[in-house]
C-alpha cells in the first residue's frame, strides 16, 4: 500500500497537470529588490541557527543572542554584495 502511494504521488496519478506543478512566488522589482528580499529571508533562517549552536555551546542565552545579533549584520552585508557580484558577472 505504502509503495502505491509513492508511485501514485511520483507518477501524479489521479491529478491534473495544473495540481503538479508547485506554486510559484512572482517579486516584481529591480534586481537589488529581490536580492535584498533574499538576504533578508535567508538570514532569518541562518541566524535562528547560529543562536541555537551558539547556546548549545555556551549554555549562555545571552551569548547567544549577542553572537546572533553580530552574526545577522555581517553576514547580511557579505550575502548581498555576494548576491551583486554574481549578478554582475552573469550579466557579462
Amino acid at each position: 500500500m505504502i509503495t502505491e502511494i509513492i508511485r501514485s504521488y511520483k507518477t501524479g496519478a489521479g491529478k491534473d497537470q495544473e495540481e503538479l506543478q508547485s506554486p510559484k512566488i512572482v517579486v516584481k522589482g529591480s534586481n537589488h529588490k529581490i536580492s535584498v528580499l533574499k538576504t533578508i529571508s535567508w538570514r532569518i533562517i541562518g541566524t535562528i541557527d547560529t543562536m541555537i549552536i551558539s547556546y548549545i555551546l555556551t549554555g549562555n542565552f545571552t551569548v547567544a543572542l549577542g553572537i546572533g545579533g553580530i552574526e545577522v549584520v555581517s553576514k547580511m552585508i557579505l550575502y548581498y554584495l555576494h548576491e551583486r557580484a554574481w549578478n554582475k558577472i552573469t550579466k557579462e
